[in-house]
């Protein structure tokens, strides 16, 4: 273990980093994917106005991730607010 750099804290800030830094944003991109479902499973395609309602397991899948993103930044302004 080197003295000057803590590799076990390190190796904690990194995990964290790429979990809330690409994975929130990622789960976010997969929760639109998913709400643009068609309930046949095909996508809306761009330009298609006909399309008023998506798929129930894709707005399902929406919300369960959208919540957990919604989650995620609640739980960060509350450690904000606490200061811990």
């Amino acid at each position: 273990m080197n003295d000057w750099i803590n590799l076990h804290a390190l190796w904690q800030i990194v995990v964290v980093g790429l979990l809330a830094g690409a994975g929130l944003p990622a789960l976010f991109a997969v929760g639109l994917r998913a709400l643009s479902l068609r309930p046949g499973g095909a996508q809306v395609q761009a330009g298609d106005e006909h399309v008023v309602g998506g798929s129930p397991v894709g707005i399902a899948a929406a919300g369960l991730c959208f919540a957990v993103v919604l989650a995620a930044v609640g739980y960060g302004i509350y450690i904000i607010v606490n200061g811990g």
